[in-house]
């Protein structure tokens, strides 16, 4: 729990902070594609893959993956079937048999009909949670940020030693 809660605190603080819009969109969306992949599955390592190699936000896509987790949850009903009509598609029985054939493409759980309809989903949905993690992260900072810093309380809090060590503190050990 402490560790969610440690994300939770790191992705607020990155939240707030002058940390390019992109890298948080992009770490939030592809916990969109942690969250609806199975847990130990080729996706998830290739996303794992994606995270470590590019300039992404690792607590960003963590805390996705945790929230989307439970969405996904409550759309495996409609994955099933979205699933169960591609894999039965007579066009497509040929593609999923050498697919089925080749040495490591079994091991991402294609032929399982909520596997197969989540990731439909996921990878449909991924430019639409880019573009509106980026919109919502652009329009919080300049509303909900500015407005807080703003206040009396802020400008307050601002002026304390306390603060000022916090931001020596934080320059030196991040």
């Amino acid at each position: 729990m402490t560790l969610l809660l440690k994300q939770i605190f790191n992705f607020l603080k990155l939240l707030n902070s002058d940390t390019g819009t992109n890298q948080l969109a992009i770490g939030l969306s592809l916990g969109l594609i942690l969250g609806f992949a199975p847990v130990l599955s080729i996706q998830t390592l290739a996303v794992f893959f994606i995270i470590f190699i590019f300039r992404v936000q690792i607590g960003a896509a963590f805390l996705a993956a945790f929230f989307f987790k439970f969405i996904a949850y409550l759309f495996d009903q409609p994955a099933h079937y979205l699933g169960k009509a591609v894999l039965e598609m007579d066009s497509l029985r040929p593609l999923f048999t050498t697919m089925y054939n080749m040495p490591f493409v079994p091991m991402t759980r294609f032929n399982n009909s909520i596997v197969m309809g989540s990731m439909i989903v996921s990878i449909i949905l991924l430019p639409f949670a880019y573009f509106g993690f980026k919109v919502a992260i652009i329009k919080y900072r300049a509303t909900v940020v500015a407005r807080f810093k703003g206040t009396k309380v802020w400008k307050a809090f601002a002026a304390t030693k306390f603060y000022n060590w916090y931001l020596k503190y934080d320059e030196l050990y991040g």
